[in-house]
């Protein structure tokens, strides 16, 4: 992954959301702008909000679980578990709040909201894309799956 690139994509995309979601902002703001190019562009931005929702879902899912067994097992660090889910579930909603005001935008009033377009190009594109996928848990854990 080039650093650099997506230090450099940070600083021109400002707003006070976690590095996460500016990216993302990113992305879809560089997908909204080519719609009129590539009509498929329309069902990939579709694709990576209903996805990315998902993703947060999953992830408070399995705070919540690990909690729990967490707390079945140990009392003694349950104060410590707790805040932990907590600021997990706090990045959570900001996450879903952020992906619902993206959904309940139209795209005519989107594009008041948009940074710079020319911000992202293609190949920036491209590389949110892979370093977002590389954030996923598979990408992540691809090791322990080609040792096995």
């Amino acid at each position: 992954m080039d650093q650099g690139s997506i230090a450099r994509i940070l600083k021109q995309v400002s707003g006070g959301e976690d590095e996460i979601q500016q990216l993302q902002k990113a992305l879809l703001d560089y997908l909204d702008d080519n719609t009129e190019t590539d009509a498929s562009l329309v069902f990939s931005r579709k694709f990576y909000i209903a996805q990315w929702f998902r993703d947060t879902t999953m992830e408070t899912e399995k705070a919540i679980k690990s909690q729990k067994d967490e707390d079945s097992s140990e009392g003694t660090h349950h104060a410590k578990d707790v805040e932990t889910t907590g600021q997990i579930m706090h990045r959570a909603e900001s996450r879903k709040a952020f992906l619902r005001s993206i959904i309940k935008t139209a795209p005519s009033q989107f594009s008041t909201l948009k940074i710079n377009s020319d911000t992202v190009d293609y190949e920036d594109a491209c590389l949110i894309v892979r370093y977002l996928a590389s954030m996923r848990p598979f990408a992540q854990s691809f090791d322990i799956y080609l040792t096995q």
